[in-house]
């Protein structure tokens, strides 16, 4: 996963949609994951742009991607 450029999310209240892209636009996988799966991928992915939807949750989230090292956006 070291080369993923910008980390989509789509945030939700159990499943998390993640797609992950290369600098060209490649998309390298697009997947489900839960809560805790979100944490470990945020946790062990090097640190790349996190995009997101602007909601309640997403402060949180952006948080935790930028205590990982990760810029938010």
């Amino acid at each position: 996963m070291t080369d993923v450029y910008i980390l989509a999310i789509d945030l939700a209240k159990r499943s998390f949609q993640i797609c992950a892209t290369a600098p060209g636009g490649a998309v390298l996988f697009n997947r489900a994951v839960s809560r805790a799966k979100l944490e470990t991928v945020l946790r062990e992915q090097a640190p790349c742009i996190v995009a997101m939807e602007a909601c309640a949750t997403s402060h949180f989230w952006g948080r935790f991607a930028q205590s990982a090292g990760h810029e938010f956006a």
